[in-house]
């Protein structure tokens, strides 16, 4: 069979490794039974794996990696492993990771999350100040400074002085006028805690479980032996097969609800700020402006940090999982610490919060924008096969169990053509039980009103993940990017404008590029341009490497003004980020471009098995229609990962390319595939203009639902008497008649507006269901001659029932038949 024709049946029916990984909130008591009804729950929706999360809300008649919890965590692995299913444990009880609930400090209590303390003692212009250093057993004098203070945040850098400790005291007379402190730099435990899974461990209460000190090695390896291997002890026989990896979660140096106003510390880490090229002066540059050197100073502090973070947690946890068969997933704490993915066999980050979202720019604006690209480009540079989200958790737009259908396919397709290939949505809740219900919702499976049509998420997403991995995308840009920061505000052009790009981290720039020919390699990458955001703090190597990329007719581009590094070298520098384009497309032309222009569509060119295959998704709130002019020739098919459909895609020769008519409606992903060993097809006829055939807005009723009858005009039915909080399912009814259906083309009908899963039925077959706007139906095979009947069965938000909101709800319209006009017309 042609290579096409296989990846076409692949993506239609993809393996169950691509299948939604859920985030399995095990949160109140537990059976044996239930765990494996819900199991096969899943499993009958096409989730063909689960992420065990132990949660706030287990009994403390079973604690956490006990021997009756882990019975239940292997039979839920024996089950998963009989339906074929895969297991991803998850490290931590609760959250964040490294603490074993506790157990760690209990084990020793030296282990306990550190941090380093500023603690001033002000001085009389003149008179000698003597401080007794008296500290309460594991606190450590670090150093101990006197500065002059310009203001008060603001100290003269050139006088501070080292202090010595002599007898206990601290002895200092300031030898100049002006206003002096003593500064004593104390090691003291955090006081941080973690999130627990039982009664009273959450944040704030009595038996909160201590942090650890994750910059601590032994403390590290208690942490493994008491986690990593016990589910081993239990589970050996299924890691490699059905448990594939770790979750590790955005580990916390302080822990929460730490003393307020230290730094991350442990002990001995003063030797190895100091073999940063700092000096002991320098600790006090942390908390003061201590002038130009104050953010050089800080970011050497915070670069140790996180070198010591990566080699004393993540690097351990990486060796442990690799040499029992499995993988190292999750995610650290930043959005853009794409430096300590480094570790990862299956690097990750989380969108939560709403820290992205549809609405006011936030997919494209922020250091949070950057999350997506953050795990994706760290899997291509580094040759990892997938990277990870844990997705939807507490995203609502209103809070609570706002969370809609719409937005989470938002949030998919934002994913999806920013590279990410592996959902772990958050999270199936084990029950709703109580208080349970509300602690970090929504649940997004079984317990939500998508969860009977939950089968086609899941569909889409292995449809998705399946093209997104072991396919290479097609960027030719590289952004310069740091240990962790992402730039995003050069890069939301590039989205805007249909331009790929990949972050490239400035040690891979270094390290592992291969610059030759005006073109760095990495990975499989080739890289023609180069754009930077600030380069003012690029390394003396990293400007090496860039002098030579340019020298051999690589493209430099930075953004903004100051002694950057592209103005030694005569490339090009641009005042405004929205300037970049045109640059591009003047000097290395584009792969891709639409017309109309659309700054809300996105496009990554990826290539599968030598097949072209371009992703389009709609990021907006209004159909695209267009042209994709494109430089790859061949046959060029539609492939609609929602519902599995592919079809040919009719393509106008040019002699650069093709050009092919696309339409791409709102919360749609739409991916061409080309053949490029078939000739293309003949251009197909653009859809065109639809053309109303009757307005069904009136003459409704209300058949099913806490209130029934006939409706004088469709409205949102929290304005009805009684139902302002109703969640629930409300079916309307209409009768209409039509003469002559079959002399329109393509009728369909659109509801309008609705909130939101709407299911239709058309004469007593069903239509269709859809579960965001556009509500469109083809319904030219149901009507018929004469009357007709529509019954649209609309289920609304839980938020109204469990957050007491009043969300529209029901049946909106206006409701119209359209079609694209006579047949036989011109």
């Amino acid at each position: 069979m042609h290579e096409f024709d296989v990846m076409k049946r692949q993506f239609a029916a993809p393996p169950a490794e691509y299948s939604p990984i859920p985030f399995w909130f095990w949160n109140d008591e537990l059976s044996r039974e239930e765990i494996i009804r819900q199991i096969h729950d899943f499993h009958s929706k096409e989730v063909d794996g689960f992420v065990i999360h132990p949660r706030m809300g287990l009994p403390r008649s079973m604690p956490y990696l006990s021997e009756a919890y882990m019975e239940l965590v292997e039979a839920a692995v024996a089950e998963a492993d009989r339906l074929g299913m895969r297991v991803i444990l998850y490290d931590e009880g609760m959250y964040p990771s490294g603490s074993a609930c506790g157990m760690v400090v209990k084990h020793n209590p030296g282990y306990a999350s550190r941090g380093l303390q500023l603690r001033e003692y002000p001085c009389r212009e003149g008179e000698p100040l003597e401080i007794p250093v008296v500290l309460p057993p594991g606190d450590t004098v670090v150093s101990a400074l006197a500065v002059r203070k310009l203001a008060e945040g603001e100290i003269e850098a050139e006088l501070t002085l080292v202090l010595g400790i002599e007898q206990g005291r601290v002895r200092f007379t300031p030898p100049a006028p002006g206003s002096w402190s003593v500064l004593l730099f104390v090691d003291t435990p955090s006081g941080g805690t973690i999130r627990g899974v039982h009664p009273g461990q959450d944040d704030g209460e009595p038996d909160a479980p201590a942090a650890a000190d994750l910059l601590n090695p032994e403390a590290v390896q208690t942490f493994i032996r008491l986690t990593h291997e016990t589910y081993y002890r239990k589970l050996s026989r299924c890691f490699g097969t059905t448990v594939i990896a770790m979750f590790t979660d955005e580990p916390d140096l302080l822990g929460r609800g730490h003393t307020k106003g230290i730094k991350p510390w442990t002990r001995g880490l003063i030797g190895e700020f100091l073999g940063s090229g700092c000096l002991e002066e320098d600790l006090a540059a942390l908390w003061y402006d201590a002038g130009e050197d104050t953010e050089r100073v800080r970011e050497a502090f915070e670069t140790v940090v996180r070198s010591r973070l990566s080699r004393t947690y993540y690097k351990p946890l990486a060796d442990w999982c690799e040499a029992h068969g499995i993988g190292l997933t999750g995610h650290p704490a930043g959005s853009d610490d794409i430096g300590l993915l480094e570790p990862f066999h299956i690097p990750g980050q989380d969108v939560v919060w709403r820290y992205i979202a549809p609405e006011t720019e936030r997919g494209l604006t922020g250091v949070h924008s950057t999350m997506g690209k953050c795990s994706s480009d760290s899997a291509r540079h580094r040759g990892k096969r997938r990277n990870l989200n844990e997705c939807f958790g507490v995203c609502g737009i209103e809070g609570g169990w706002s969370l809609s259908a719409d937005h989470m396919k938002w949030y998919l397709d934002w994913l999806f053509v920013r590279g990410v290939n592996l959902i772990a949505p958050h999270a199936f809740y084990y029950s709703i039980r109580g208080e349970r219900r509300d602690e970090r919702p929504p649940d997004v499976g079984p317990h939500n009103i998508w969860w009977p049509e939950y089968a086609r998420f899941s569909r889409y997403i292995k449809r998705m993940s399946w093209l997104m991995t072991d396919s290479r995308n097609g960027a030719n840009v590289a952004v310069l990017a740091g240990a962790a920061y992402l730039p995003w505000k050069i890069v939301k052009p590039l989205y805007e404008g249909q331009i790929e790009f990949n972050y490239l981290e400035e040690s891979l720039l270094r390290g592992s590029c291969e610059c030759k020919d005006g073109t760095l390699s990495i990975a499989g990458y080739r890289y023609e341009t180069v754009l930077i955001e600030d380069g003012r703090w690029l390394t003396p190597d990293s400007r090496q490497v860039l002098e030579t990329f340019a020298g051999q007719g690589g493209l430099v581009i930075e953004l903004g003004e100051g002694s950057g590094f592209t103005r030694e070298i005569g490339q090009v520098r641009v005042e405004r980020a929205e300037e970049i384009p045109d640059v591009l497309e003047r000097r290395i032309g584009r792969e891709v471009s639409l017309e109309p222009a659309s700054d809300a569509v996105r496009i990554s060119r990826v290539t599968k098995n030598g097949i072209p295959f371009y992703v389009i998704v709609n990021e907006g709130e209004a159909r695209y229609e267009g042209t994709l002019r494109m430089k790859q020739r061949g046959h060029a098919e539609y492939w609609r990962p929602w519902t599995g459909e592919c079809s040919p895609a009719g393509i106008q020769p040019i002699p650069e390319g093709q050009i092919v008519p696309v339409t791409v409606e709102r919360r749609e992903c739409l991916v061409i595939a080309v053949d490029p060993h078939s000739n293309p097809a003949a251009a197909d006829e653009h859809p065109g203009k639809t053309e109303e055939v009757q307005d069904l807005s009136e003459g409704w009723r209300v058949i099913e639902g806490p209130w029934t009858g006939e409706l004088p005009a469709l409205s949102s039915w929290t304005g009805w008497e009684g139902m302002a909080h109703y969640s629930g399912t409300v079916t309307y009814e209409k009768r209409f008649e039509l003469e002559d259906p079959a002399g329109w083309e393509e009728l369909q009908l659109d509801l309008g507006d609705a909130h939101e899963l709407v299911r239709l039925t058309v004469n007593g077959r069903e239509a269709g269901v859809r579960m965001w706007s556009p509500y469109v139906f083809d319904v030219g095979s149901e009507l018929q001659q004469g009357w007709n009947i529509l019954r649209v069965s609309v289920t609304n938000s839980l938020a109204n029932r469990y957050d007491g909101r009043s969300l529209p709800s029901g049946l909106l319209g206006p409701v119209r038949l359209l079609s694209s006009g006579r047949r036989g017309s011109l």
